[in-house]
C-alpha cells in the first residue's frame, strides 16, 4: 500500500522524491494503531538523508520552498 499523498495532519503534499522504510512494508494498516510518521528518510536523487540542495530530508523539511521539491 503506498504512503498517503499528504503529510498526516496537514494539507501539504508530500515530495514524490522522499522515501522511508515504511514504504516497503507490505501490511494492512491497523486502524486501532495511531499513524506514526517517524524514522529515517532519504531522497531518490541523492540516495542519502540530504537532498540535492544539501538540506536534510524529512516530512517537515521537504516542502514547496525547496528547489528540488516535486509534489506527488
Amino acid at each position: 500500500m503506498p504512503e498517503p499523498t499528504y503529510i498526516p495532519g496537514t494539507t501539504q503534499p508530500r515530495c514524490r522524491l522522499l522515501r522511508s522504510k515504511s514504504m516497503f512494508i507490505e501490511a494492512e494498516p491497523d486502524p486501532s494503531v495511531p499513524h506514526m510518521e517517524q524514522g529515517l528518510y532519504w531522497c531518490v536523487y541523492t540516495q542519502n538523508c540530504l537532498g540535492p540542495d544539501g538540506k536534510v530530508c524529512t516530512l517537515a523539511e521537504c516542502d514547496p520552498s525547496r528547489s528540488c521539491y516535486e509534489p506527488l
